[in-house]
């Protein structure tokens, strides 16, 4: 691992860039909306969708992506001695500043995009499997925290395989644990109305489910 001050340097950069609120951003420009005031109130594609459509979802969506992937890319450039470790904490660091970014008093997303974007950085093939998978799973669903859930932890099973079969660094297995508990503490809520029965839907379940597809809004 590289000396310390560029590690935390990079580690401290990573969380800064994670939490630049990307759906926020998007929706304000796009619908003149506060995305933090629609549905879930949270910053990421699957509420800057219900917030102002799906381009501006998916906008955000691949917005979020890149803060992961650069996160990684920009270890690898900097610290080029090959440290698995401190891409990684630069991983987690991306999800966690998205998660609870120090820009929006530590409300931010579910982590799912970021957490995409780092695996994608690690291996790119992860995003090919990943991206149509979760879509599949979001829109099949219309759940997004059922679709994050399974991402997070189809990203662990992907590198713990790379990692038993291809001798691939064990760091991204610890990388995608740590991930899928900071994906799973943000969805607490939804977790519990799931339970309920109580879960926003999104997509084309969303629409069937309430007439006219109207966005849920809660007070700030």
């Amino acid at each position: 691992m590289p000396g310390l001050p560029l590690s935390a340097a990079l580690i401290a950069f990573s969380y800064l860039f994670g939490s630049m609120p990307m759906g926020l951003i998007i929706v304000r420009v796009v619908a003149g909306k506060d995305i933090r005031a629609v549905g879930s109130g949270r910053t990421g594609g699957t509420n800057a969708m219900r917030a102002a459509g799906f381009l501006p979802g998916v906008l955000t969506a691949f917005a979020d992506i890149g803060k992961g992937f650069v996160a990684v890319w920009l270890a690898r450039q900097l610290a080029p001695s090959g440290s698995h470790v401190l891409e990684a904490l630069c991983a987690i660091a991306a999800v966690a500043g998205h998660n609870w970014p120090v820009y929006l008093g530590f409300k931010g997303g579910a982590g799912t995009s970021p957490n995409v974007g780092a695996a994608g950085a690690f291996w790119w093939p992860a995003l090919l499997i990943m991206i149509p998978s979760g879509a599949a799973i979001l829109f099949g669903t219309g759940y997004a925290s059922v679709a994050s859930t399974a991402i997070s932890f189809g990203l662990i099973v992907i590198f713990a395989l790379r990692a038993i079969l291809e001798h691939q660094p064990v760091e991204y297995v610890g990388y995608a644990a740590v991930t899928f508990v900071l994906v799973a503490l943000a969805l607490i809520p939804n977790y519990r109305r799931l339970i309920a029965g109580t879960e926003r839907l999104v997509g084309p379940r969303a629409k069937s489910a309430s007439p006219g597809g109207a966005d849920v809004v809660r007070p700030k």
